[in-house]
């Protein structure tokens, strides 16, 4: 027996991988490929079936085996429990728990949205919920053919600026750049005609979500073990297609080119360093692997003798160890990076709508930035007022000399520091 949303959209019921174990799961009912996208006891297979799915008196859900043994149960409610309490299956994949039987936001006790496992769907949250102290990650299956936990997760980073990565066990592979209001700065291609993006950062909660604009569209966003990448699926033409997956090239990979180094991938080698910087390891530098990153040619003064370089084509650096004040201008960032002897840079925290809001300080190295064909914000890095200078002087040249010279600097700003 399963149960099948309304609209036949999706379908809840005991399912076995091929050699594997039983399991009580989502999947998709209304198309050909009925495939699983929530499991429900991935860490609890069902060793003796047949399985029973149950609404218990106290408001949680279990699942037994053949001998009526709990194998497993959903967290206790978060509301109060009615004679009328309903869980049922919806046309979104969602399986809610009504405390009430009304379905309204106010009665949900318990819901399979808030405990994802290897797929998010629309309307679902990749994130952290603060104050129910929920968190909402993506884990791949361990195989193709068994869903307890893989070695990949996606998830959330709170601290900062919003951003998420990709691990490979404890080990960072990939970072969305973070969030300024405006998108995801290391996902440049996030917009579609067919899809609208958020991403929610409030005192309460930090999440990213997605919905879809046209509502015959069937679309997932899986964490696939198997290639190691987050990916996003279309169902056209009687198949899953692939619509963009992360990370895409070797630029994606978190930390490519250490600290204060910058990935793009027009140039060989792939590497170099920002502006007042150079290699740390020349030795290594040579031989292709940027990952020592780089150290400052000039020492800074901690004081009025350093100055700050804008770079505007760039993801921008990690940001969860950053610092973020919200109701401060850029000048006054400025001047509260210069009278902290470990900031490295300051950049505005919210440029939506092409407005500069808030401030964000780096006070620790420069990660995982890389370079983009066009502008993405202003990152103002601190360098030794000489390096300034030397900068200025050798773009005024390239600029006279060639009128058709482009690089990560522009005209604008070598006006503005001149």
């Amino acid at each position: 027996q399963t149960l099948v949303s309304a609209g036949g959209i999706f379908e809840l019921g005991f399912f076995s991988p091929p050699g594997g174990r039983t399991y009580l799961g989502i999947r998709y009912a209304g198309i050909a490929d009925r495939t699983v996208v929530w499991v429900a006891n991935r860490n609890d297979p069902l060793v003796s079936t047949p399985g029973a799915l149950r609404l218990a008196p106290d408001g949680r859900l279990l699942i037994l085996d053949r001998q009526n043994s709990t194998v497993w149960s959903s967290p206790a409610p978060t509301r109060r429990i009615t004679a009328g309490a309903v869980a049922r299956l919806g046309d979104d994949g969602n399986f809610l728990l009504s405390s009430d039987g009304s379905g309204s936001p106010q009665s949900v006790a318990w819901q399979s949205f808030d405990y994802p496992t290897d797929t998010l769907l629309p309307g679902m949250k990749l994130g952290v919920d603060f104050k129910r102290r929920l968190t909402r990650n993506l884990t791949s299956w361990n195989t193709p053919t068994d869903p307890s936990p893989g070695q990949y997760t996606f998830k959330l980073v709170p601290g900062g600026l919003p951003e998420f990565f990709l691990f490979q066990g404890p080990k960072k592979i990939y970072a969305s750049g973070p969030f300024n209001g405006a998108g995801l700065t290391g996902v440049p291609n996030l917009m579609s005609k067919d899809f609208i993006f958020k991403v929610v950062n409030s005192a309460d909660e930090t999440y990213y979500s997605y919905a879809i604009t046209n509502p015959q569209l069937r679309s997932r966003f899986l964490m696939d073990g198997t290639a190691g990448v987050v990916q996003r699926y279309v169902w056209t033409n009687g198949q899953w297609s692939s619509f963009w997956y992360y990370p895409t090239d070797p630029c994606d990979t978190y930390g490519k080119c250490g600290a204060f180094g910058y990935c793009d991938t027009t140039q060989a080698p792939l590497c170099a360093c920002l502006p007042g910087f150079q290699p740390r390891s020349t030795e290594q530098w040579n031989l292709r692997d940027g990952t020592g990153g780089c150290v400052r040619t000039t020492n800074l003064s901690c004081g009025a003798a350093d100055g700050f370089w804008p770079v505007s084509r760039m993801k921008l650096p990690e940001a969860t160890n950053a610092t973020v004040h919200a109701d401060m201008t850029l000048d006054q960032c400025r001047q509260a990076c210069l009278a902290d002897c470990s900031c490295r840079a300051y950049s505005a925290a919210n440029v939506s709508g092409g407005i500069n809001r808030g401030c964000v300080i780096w006070g620790v190295d420069l990660m995982d930035m890389r370079q983009y064909p066009a502008v993405v914000q202003d990152v103002f890095i601190r360098l030794a007022q000489s390096e300034v200078d030397a900068l200025i002087l050798s773009n005024r040249v390239l600029l006279h000399g060639d009128f058709a010279w482009s690089t990560i600097w522009t005209a604008v700003h070598v006006d503005e520091l001149g």
